[in-house]
């Protein structure tokens, strides 16, 4: 009787103990290196991002953070890295739009599925295009674009490379407008950027930060006709939304924190705590508007259903559009 009240008693005791050993590691967590995995090449919004945002967590945490460049396939390398990571908190992705959303919606056989192998920790960065011309053209509102688009059929347009968020929500507006674009896709920004400005193409959806587009928009060479996003950007207040233009063409550059799925609810909670932290100091929220971005800081469940919102919105601009990967 003696035995079997004994065994009873230890297995009772076995949920205790593993909650008290999650505890512990929850208390623990972090006390090594954190990486941080960008899936593009360093110099882009992600990176900086991610490296002014760690050393703030570096320095509130008492742990290094590195950040871990692994750009290629639209993301999926990096995304595909992370999902597979020992799901401790110690790997955490610096995913945006394009890995949680357009992948999803152009690819059939994906290594990943964004959530079920994510847990979202938090929204980070929200960043806007805007609809910008070469000034060469004469083209001054995004009316005048639209009339000279249909005066020319087939009318260039660049991107930063093929299903790309920039291309997408060019051809949202061509299908808005009732006009016929020609999608030149370059190899990212840095190369679209400067075809625009030498009038390779008339015509782009591009972040003003980017390649250093500002630059060629105050030398007169660029003209921003329009943000393509709900809100004009404060940085621009002159420049009217897509929507105010007659055409609500959304193309805005989601960028956010996520873990393994597995990772443990308290150090999620840990890695949230410090991020959101780290995201809403004085200098982090006034130094993203010179990057084109505004901080969006978000709870675990809310950068959730802004990744559910997006795929489904994106599946269906995928679908009417007919963009489809090269």
């Amino acid at each position: 009787m003696k035995t079997k009240l004994a065994r009873m008693a230890a297995a009772l005791m076995l949920p205790v103990a593993a909650l008290a050993a999650g505890a512990a590691h929850a208390q623990e967590f972090p006390n090594q290196t954190i990486k941080f995995v960008v899936p593009y090449a360093a110099g882009g919004l992600p990176d900086v991002m991610a490296r002014v945002v760690g050393q703030k967590v570096s320095d509130a945490t008492g742990q290094p953070v590195v950040i871990d460049n692994k750009p290629g396939a639209s993301g999926i390398i990096a995304a595909d890295f992370v999902a597979k990571a020992n799901p401790d908190g110690y790997t955490v992705f610096v995913g945006d739009i394009a890995q949680y959303a357009l992948n999803p919606a152009l690819r059939q056989n994906l290594p990943y599925e964004t959530l079920r192998d994510f847990k979202p920790v938090t929204h980070a960065v929200r960043a806007p295009l805007f609809l910008m011309v070469n000034t060469s053209t004469g083209i001054k509102t995004v009316a005048d674009f639209v009339a000279y688009a249909k005066a020319h059929p087939g009318t260039n347009y660049g991107s930063s490379g093929n299903a790309s968020v920039h291309q997408l929500g060019m051809e949202q507006f061509a299908q808005m407008a009732g006009i016929k674009l020609t999608h030149i896709p370059y190899k990212g920004v840095a190369q679209a950027v400067p075809a625009l400005v030498a009038g390779d193409v008339p015509v782009m959806f591009v972040s003003p930060t980017s390649a250093g587009a500002a630059g060629f928009i105050a030398s007169g060479k660029i003209s921003v006709l329009a943000v393509a996003s709900p809100q004009r950007w404060p940085g621009l207040p002159a420049v009217p939304t897509m929507a105010e233009a007659g055409y609500p063409v959304e193309a805005v550059s989601n960028i956010g924190f996520l873990v393994p799925a597995k990772t443990p609810p308290a150090v999620v909670a840990r890695l949230h705590k410090e991020l959101v932290a780290a995201l809403k100091s004085a200098d982090i929220e006034a130094r993203m508007p010179t990057l084109g971005a505004v901080v969006i800081a978000s709870t675990p469940d809310e950068f959730t259903a802004r990744i559910r919102s997006e795929q489904t919105v994106y599946a269906k601009l995928v679908k009417d559009t007919g963009v489809k990967v090269d």
